[in-house]
């Protein structure tokens, strides 16, 4: 359920930029993470919306002004997100160290 609901490959990064700043607008979301395209970001942060980990607030101003805040169920994810970013750095040093490389192939 965990993995459906955050997994991929931009939600824990959406999730983690919203956290750091408490709000966030789409435009500053697509700075932050410039390889993802505009209908990528929109998608996901239409899917944690759905699974109510971020909550969409919309001023009624022109141009439309739209934040995301975390949700109650999101802000409990952040614990388990920094800790997967500990294990990635740990990890990263420890194949560093030991000169091991992975061969990802061609396929």
């Amino acid at each position: 359920m965990t993995l459906d609901v955050m997994g991929g490959k931009w939600k824990p990064i959406i999730l983690y930029y919203i956290n750091l700043n408490k709000v966030a607008r789409h435009s500053e979301l697509k700075r932050f993470i410039p390889n993802i395209n505009e209908r990528m970001l929109t998608r996901q942060l239409r899917e944690l919306e759905v699974d109510s980990l971020i909550e969409r607030k919309i001023y009624l101003v022109v141009p439309p002004k739209v934040e995301y805040r975390l949700t109650e169920h999101g802000k409990n994810l952040i614990p388990i997100l920094k800790n997967l970013i500990q294990w990635g750095e740990s990890y990263s040093k420890s194949i560093k160290f030991n000169n091991f490389t992975v061969d990802i192939g061609n396929n």
